[in-house]
């Protein structure tokens, strides 16, 4: 099999292909590293379960025989980001290549020795030139894609402008699309929970690909009971993180991907203070070489700044205040994003509450969020539609096909 073929090529350059990413974007070598390895276990799993998930269904009608079968639609564009340069794509590859469809992937421009490694894997792996390609192109290429009628879907993680852009294009040809956009997630901190335990992993979440992530926790909110505690100890652990050279085991940060995400996020960072938050921690670029951002926390932030209005992609955190769970999950879903949700509580009530009101593709309890080749994976609102992974994300590219025998 192939694409179990496809695993163990993963596994074997693990460390020669996390060095790659880690040289293009910049993220710590061991969280690289730890990324190809999920790409191997996504291959893993389709080659587990595709066939199942794709069998024929029977369904009982008053027919002599119904059931539903699920084909292949051809040929599938992706257009994928830096910031999970092997994920990524490696979640769209290997369900789409199982599930019998043809993968093109265009890949973000300031990685293109990932895109090719990854053709190369596949390659090795035994796929062919008319299974899988990488297409070296700019953006500006991708509406001609679209355009062609060999290619007969898109799926796209990214930015909105980008994804409206790629949906638009498709929607004019009557091509389905799959998006997954940005994401302000909240990470609420409720009065029951573990509050060493909510610091250290919502640290993690904060910075985790030095901040570059759409499912980053961005959105602290705190009930005033414990809010003191939680910023002190929150504080103090983003002051602890090393910051430094991403190929250093020891480095907890590494810098941004490129020199223009430190300016945006800088710029974020201090309209928020000019508007009135209080900075705690950092707020400011780091050395003169590289594209490094201190671990940031802003506090008080008002409803119009951007680090509370905004997407922030890097290590900003900014922190909000709470009375009660109304109004914990009235912040959460004050957002035009809806990727995902991480709440913090052992009162089974508010569990409930929580997974029913925040607006959300996803809620974790007392866990950060992330992505799972096991589970659907997707948002809601601006964030976008359609689900990767799971069962859902191979039958987003099939043709669901009704047959009736009489």
């Amino acid at each position: 099999m192939r694409m179990s073929k496809a695993s163990e090529v993963l596994l074997a350059r693990r460390k020669d292909l996390g060095r790659t990413a880690t040289i293009e974007m910049g993220k710590p070598l061991a969280a690289a590293i730890a990324e190809v390895e999920k790409c191997a276990l996504a291959c893993r799993y389709y080659v587990d379960h595709a066939e199942s998930f794709l069998a024929d269904e029977r369904v009982a009608t008053n027919a002599k025989e119904s059931f539903i079968r699920y084909e292949p639609l051809g040929v599938e564009l992706a257009v994928m980001p830096w910031n999970f340069p092997f994920w990524q794509v490696f979640r769209f590859a290997a369900p789409a290549l199982m599930a019998g469809n043809v993968g093109l992937l265009k890949h973000a421009s300031n990685v293109p020795q990932c895109a090719l490694a990854i053709e190369e894997v596949l390659r090795d792996a035994g796929f062919d030139a008319d299974e899988f390609q990488s297409l070296l192109i700019g953006s500006d290429k991708v509406p001609l894609l679209l355009a062609d009628e060999r290619v007969k879907a898109a799926t796209l993680t990214g930015s909105e402008p980008a994804g409206a852009s790629v949906a638009s294009a498709a929607a004019k040809r009557i091509k389905k699309s799959v998006l997954e956009l940005g994401g302000s997630d909240p990470f609420i901190v409720m009065p029951s929970a573990n509050v060493d335990k909510a610091v250290e992993i919502g640290v993690k979440a904060r910075v985790l690909n030095n901040g570059q992530s759409c499912i980053s926790a961005k959105r602290f909110i705190v009930h005033e009971a414990i809010a003191e505690e939680f910023e002190r100890k929150f504080v103090d652990a983003m002051n602890a993180l090393k910051i430094g050279d991403p190929l250093d085991e020891s480095v907890d940060v590494g810098p941004l991907a490129t020199p223009q995400l430190v300016d945006d996020l800088d710029a974020q960072v201090q309209k928020s203070i000019a508007a009135g938050a209080t900075l705690l921690a950092g707020g400011k670029r780091i050395g003169e070489r590289g594209n490094f951002y201190a671990p940031t926390v802003l506090a008080n932030i008002p409803d119009d700044a951007p680090a509370a209005r905004e997407e922030t992609f890097g290590p900003v955190a900014s922190l909000f205040r709470v009375a009660s769970i109304e109004d914990a999950i009235e912040r959460a879903n004050a957002t035009t994003f809806g990727l995902g949700a991480s709440v913090w509580t052992n009162d089974r009530a508010e569990i409930e509450r929580f997974v029913d009101e925040i607006e959300s593709g996803q809620v974790f309890v007392n866990a950060m969020v992330a992505s799972d080749p096991r589970m659907p994976f997707g948002g809601v609102k601006h964030s976008g539609y359609g689900r990767e992974l799971g069962v859902h994300g191979i039958r987003e590219f099939v043709n669901i096909k009704t047959v009736w025998i009489e």
